[in-house]
């Protein structure tokens, strides 16, 4: 059964309440597995423990997505990123310091821990701390992240103008639905450090030109 929660939030003008707060059901089924779809700062996200190897079966079976393509992790906070990381490039330092909370992925070396779902097999983990209450505070009471794919099948939009909507594509395939308003976005930028030297990935909210302007500045 799919679970829809009304969250007291707007998120076109930023009114989220920014102590969210989740039924403690919600909490105990999302660290034995569950699913849970959440509004961010971009789009919404398909969120569950990335560290549950259920929960990550659960995520690539609502998305019907391949294991080789890498979830993304949206942080509590920045102190997580040493939890999820072997290094951290001090111009990645420079640009979470600049840009997060905010639209920002920075995909970097993974800790040897990190689930390989998560990574898609690869070494690299791509990282976020979201301008949006509601996913730092998932993560914070999961493992101090929780994935932030985008909730919408693989190869189809996902702009949701309604919570009914949401619940009549995934009903059955996550547990909860978190509805915080209907909102547009073509989601974060998404960047690999190597070394030093940002890649782009994919552009989003933010302008890869302003990265470089930013780090070119010193």
């Amino acid at each position: 059964m799919t679970r829809l929660i009304l969250l007291d939030a707007d998120r076109a003008n930023g009114s989220t309440t920014r102590k969210p707060r989740f039924p403690d059901e919600m909490i105990a089924s999302l660290r034995a597995g569950g699913a849970v779809i959440f509004p961010t700062d971009t789009l919404y996200g398909l969120g569950v423990d990335p560290c549950s190897e259920t929960g990550l079966h659960r995520l690539f079976s609502a998305k019907g997505r391949d294991r080789g393509k890498p979830i993304p992790l949206l942080l509590s906070e920045g102190g997580q990123v040493g939890r999820w990381t072997r290094h951290v490039p001090p111009a990645a330092v420079r640009l979470m310091n600049r840009f997060w909370p905010g639209a920002l992925t920075l995909v970097l070396p993974a800790d040897p821990g990190v689930h390989p779902a998560v990574t898609g097999g690869g070494d690299t983990v791509g990282l976020r701390v979201p301008d949006h209450p509601v996913p730092r505070a998932l993560a914070a009471r999961l493992s101090g992240a929780i994935t932030g794919t985008s909730a919408n099948r693989s190869g189809s939009a996902g702009a949701w103008r309604s919570a009914e909507e949401i619940v009549r594509e995934f009903t059955g395939a996550v547990d909860w639905v978190l509805w915080g308003g209907a909102g547009n976005s073509p989601g974060s930028t998404v960047v690999r450090m190597i070394d030093d030297q940002p890649v782009l990935l994919r552009e989003g909210v933010l302008p890869f030109h302003d990265i470089i302007e930013f780090l070119q500045r010193g």
